[in-house]
Parts: C-alpha cells; sequence; structure tokens
C-alpha cells in the first residue's frame, strides 16, 4: 500500500486527487512503516492542502513537467534524449511489463516512476519490490539529490523510494574511476 500511496503522491494531482486528501490521510495513518517514511508522507500531504487546488497543480508542472533535471522519466537521467539505449530500455521494461500481466496505458513511458511505483504496488514479495525499485537507484538518486537542491516539497517522497530501494540489500555498482 505504501507504493501505492507514493504513486499516488508522485502523480499529477488532479481535482479527484485533491477530493480525497481525508481519505489518503487514513490510508497514511493505518500503514505501518517507519517514523521518516510516516513523516515524510504526512509532511507533504500537510503542505500540500495548505494550497489551493490550482496553485498545488501549478507547483506540480513547473516542479515536473518544466524542469528536465526533475522529470519522473527516469531513463532521462540516464540516457541523452535521441540514445537508442534508451529507447531499448524503454521496450525492454514494456515488454517486462506486458509479460508480467501489467498493462500501461497507451502513450504512457513505462519509466514514469508514478507508474513504476504502481507495479511495484502489485508485487507481493516485498523484497522483490524493493529489489525492483534498488535497480532505478541511479536516476532516483539524481531526481530526489535535484528535488533536494530546489527544497521541493516531493524531496522527501524520493527519499522514501530511495529508502525502500536501498532496503533491498543490492549494492550499487562503485562509480567509475574518473
Amino acid at each position: 500500500m505504501l507504493y501505492k500511496l507514493l504513486s499516488l503522491l508522485l502523480s499529477y494531482p488532479d481535482r479527484e486527487f485533491c477530493r480525497h486528501f481525508r481519505e489518503i490521510e487514513d490510508a497514511v495513518a493505518g500503514l505501518e512503516m517507519s517514523p521518516p517514511d510516516r513523516d515524510a508522507l504526512n509532511g507533504f500531504l500537510a503542505w500540500s492542502q495548505s494550497l489551493p487546488v490550482t496553485e498545488f497543480q501549478a507547483r506540480y508542472v513547473e516542479t515536473f513537467d518544466l524542469t528536465p533535471d526533475n522529470a519522473l522519466y527516469l531513463t532521462h537521467h540516464l540516457f541523452e534524449e535521441q540514445d537508442r539505449e534508451r529507447g531499448v530500455t524503454l521496450a525492454t521494461l514494456s515488454e517486462y511489463f506486458k509479460a508480467e500481466g501489467f498493462t500501461v496505458d497507451a502513450g504512457e513511458l513505462p519509466d514514469y516512476l508514478p507508474l513504476i511505483l504502481e507495479y511495484v504496488s502489485t508485487l507481493e514479495d516485498e523484497t522483490l519490490a524493493r529489489s525492483f525499485l534498488s535497480q532505478s537507484a541511479q536516476a532516483l538518486e539524481v531526481v530526489a539529490n535535484n528535488l533536494r537542491d530546489t527544497g521541493s516539497p516531493w524531496s522527501p517522497l524520493l527519499d522514501v523510494v530511495l529508502r525502500h530501494g536501498e532496503q533491498a540489500g543490492v549494492r550499487r555498482p562503485a562509480a567509475a574511476p574518473n
């Protein structure tokens, strides 16, 4: 359920989403999670509810759609825009989701973080879910650092995602020597 909530909180906040703040708060209150995770989600919910809906939406668009450094399309941070490897990675991920029976809406790229979190929320094995997230750690760290540098209210949510990927026990490769 945590991954489903993170998917929702990192998606565009349409009016329907904003009408359900109370239910989202109740869902957060009912989840078993670490204090830092709970604080991150509650802090974000408090901030988002303090804004008029249109301002919340505008901040989202400014943060994620108009600022490429914060793009939630993870391969954007790993490859050049026209890099063939990005296309291959997107196709491979799309085929993986298809083979797993997970439907990606037409027109949506499979590397969109809320979509990845939606997929992870369907996995019954927590270790597998965390391992899947850990495979995105490099791109997630780039986005999280960019959001932290700008003081974005979405930054703590990315930190939650990173913590869960790190808990998979999968070691990240060491940085390449210069």
